[in-house]
């Protein structure tokens, strides 16, 4: 049974979050997907964002019905990354949406329970996305990032430039690692999406602290 059955249920749970991990197999060297959702899931995160672009469908909704089923036991948020089908048929709490994806008017008209989140690159980007009815944006890339190998990247006073245009949550995201949270967190950015940077060797420590770093 999931937690959250309304999207303020949902909204009141995210602007809550913290460190935001974004799993996907392609950036976890060593680590099966699954066993890393547990441990970030140990680490104490209420969220989490299942990013497989090379999946087809059917096999992609079998996984992400498992996220679905452990975020659910954890009372984490489960966020699935550009398909709004599949996050409609897994019973997710939102969907992220790319620029590519399906627009959000669309989106809204089609799932307005779920939390809808947009990617955006500039403050144009950032106030189309409000406009348009985003429920929180993602921000980035801050620094360079294998996943995002040709953006350019933002840097700290940019970031600071674009949260400054929106009145929604933000989520910042790109080359983040442990050693930048505080001067993010000097600049207002406190829900930090993370893909390379959640890798260590105790994962579950690492991500307690990871999250002490952002809340301190």
């Amino acid at each position: 049974m999931n937690f959250f059955f309304t999207k303020t249920q949902r909204m009141n749970k995210f602007r809550k979050i913290d460190l935001y991990p974004v799993l996907t197999q392609e950036f976890l060297p060593g680590i099966k997907l699954l066993d890393m959702l547990a441990a970030v899931l140990a680490g104490g995160v209420s969220i989490v964002q299942l990013r497989e672009k090379q999946l087809p469908a059917a096999g992609l909704l079998d996984l992400a019905c498992v996220f679905r089923k452990l975020t659910t036991r954890a009372g984490a948020l489960l966020i699935i990354n550009d398909r709004i089908d599949i996050a409609l048929a897994c019973k997710a709490d939102g969907v992220h949406l790319g620029n590519s994806d399906l627009p959000l008017p669309a989106a809204k008209k089609i799932a307005p329970g779920l939390i809808l989140g947009k990617s955006t690159h500039n403050t144009a980007e950032a106030r189309a996305a409000c406009n348009e009815g985003a429920d929180y944006i993602n921000i980035g890339p801050v620094f360079s990032t294998a996943t995002k190998p040709f953006a350019e990247t933002l840097g700290l006073e940019k970031v600071k430039e674009i949260s400054a245009a929106v009145n929604i949550p933000y989520t910042v995201m790109g080359g983040i690692k442990a050693e930048h949270l505080g001067a993010l967190a000097g600049i207002g950015a406190k829900k930090i999406a993370m893909i390379s940077g959640l890798s260590a060797t105790d994962i579950p420590e690492h991500i307690r602290t990871l999250r002490s770093r952002i809340n301190s």
